[in-house]
Parts: structure tokens; sequence; C-alpha cells
């Protein structure tokens, strides 16, 4: 199994599905969804150094639900599955429930 450790402030995010039948019944193809753009941090890199050189702490942690940005991120297979590689700047929101 391959482990990704993040640099920086770069996040090993898995992008989570919503779902693919409307409460009609009808079943959405997924030729016709949108990417999502909610997911699970799987990993965290370490933080980056700002212009002063200071240590700037990353804001969200392992195990958080975020929305990102709809283009942001690369594209990874990790152990089969489709993950993303984002920056933590391309991060909108952490999904409390």
């Amino acid at each position: 199994m391959s482990k990704i450790k993040p640099l920086f402030d770069y996040l090993l995010i898995e992008p989570l599905e919503k779902e693919t039948t409307l409460p009609s019944g009808i079943v959405i193809p997924d030729s016709a969804k949108e990417k999502p753009q909610e997911g699970k941090i799987v990993e965290v890199g370490g933080g980056k150094l700002d212009a002063e050189g200071k240590k700037v702490e990353m804001v969200v942690k392992k195990g958080d639900i975020v929305m990102y940005k709809k283009w942001g991120g690369t594209e990874v297979k990790v152990s089969g599955k489709d993950m993303l590689l984002v920056k933590q700047e391309d991060i909108l929101a952490i999904v409390e429930s």
C-alpha cells in the first residue's frame, strides 16, 4: 500500500461522492455528475514559511471534512483510489456536522 506524506502546505484529500440517485428515483450517470468539491483530509503537510521566514501553521487537520475550490488540486492515485493534492489556500471551508 502506498503512503503519501504531503510537503509544505499541501493536503491529501479523498473526494467524497455525493448521492447518485435523486429522491424521485432517477439515477444520475457518472458522465453527468460534477466533480465533488467536498472531501476528507487523509494527510497534512507540515506547513510553509512566510516571506519573513516564520512558519505558517496548518489550519486544518487530518480527518477534517472540507470544501475546496472546484478546479483546485492535482489528481493522484493512491492504492487504487482517486485522491487530490491541494494547497491549504485552496480550502474554502471546514464542514461541521
